[in-house]
């Protein structure tokens, strides 16, 4: 299976050098939600998005479907990937969000969430230069046996080829070795809210709502 050397070889995902990102923190807020398999973003984004009009960009989704689609370039790859609990290549996950996000902005959709996003620090880096610097993140700390617990639960019924127990334990070791680093450095920023993800999903909800007035809040202030 060929590399990926570089996006210019595969003209479906185009990502061209830039000067400036793509888009303006000034005309759309990206909001990242990070934090282990398990932890329960994708029920905070659901709720996010019913009540106040974001748009979830899952990263996994996109990479799900475009393994899925026919024609792709990447399946193989992207299947290899997920399946080994590996990072897919920066270039591809980059440049599927920026596709994604420019289809939403085209229809009128200027808040997004964008969960399990970036997962390492060369995604972190290239997504806020090239794509659109983001608001904050969401991180959702919950310890390693309660995750494992919840994966176990949602792989009788979920489907998915990354929800057994060898693929879990690796997707573990990939979150602490690569996606913390990057909770640290959007930390030291001052760009984090953490949230207790133990919690009733109910109990988590109310903080992430107040986490996320509070960063609006201070964004309108300046």
């Amino acid at each position: 299976m060929p590399a990926i050397e570089s996006p210019d070889d595969h003209p479906r995902l185009p990502q061209p050098s830039k000067d400036v990102p793509a888009f303006s923190p000034s005309t759309i807020s990206v909001v990242f939600v990070l934090g282990g398999p398990g932890a329960g973003k994708g029920t905070q984004c659901a709720n996010l998005v019913r009540d106040y009009g974001f748009k979830h960009l899952s990263a996994g989704d996109l990479l799900r479907a475009e393994q899925a689609r026919p024609s792709s370039e990447f399946g193989e790859l992207i299947k290899g990937y997920i399946k080994d609990g590996k990072i897919v290549p920066m270039e591809v996950t980059v440049a599927l969000l920026e596709n994604a996000m420019r289809d939403e902005i085209e229809k009128g959709n200027t808040k997004f969430l964008i969960d399990g996003f970036p997962r390492k620090m060369d995604q972190a880096l290239k997504f806020e230069s090239h794509v659109c610097p983001s608001m904050f993140t969401f991180f959702f700390d919950c310890p390693e046996e309660v995750m494992l617990q919840r994966l176990l639960n949602r792989g009788k019924t979920s489907g998915r080829a990354d929800d057994n127990l060898e693929s879990i334990k690796k997707r573990f070791r990939t979150f602490v070795e690569t996606s913390l680093p990057v909770v640290d450095y959007f930390e030291k920023e001052g760009k984090v809210v953490k949230i207790d993800a133990t919690k009733s999903p109910d109990e988590v909800y109310r903080a992430v709502k107040t986490g996320l007035k509070d960063r609006f809040q201070q964004r309108i202030g300046q």
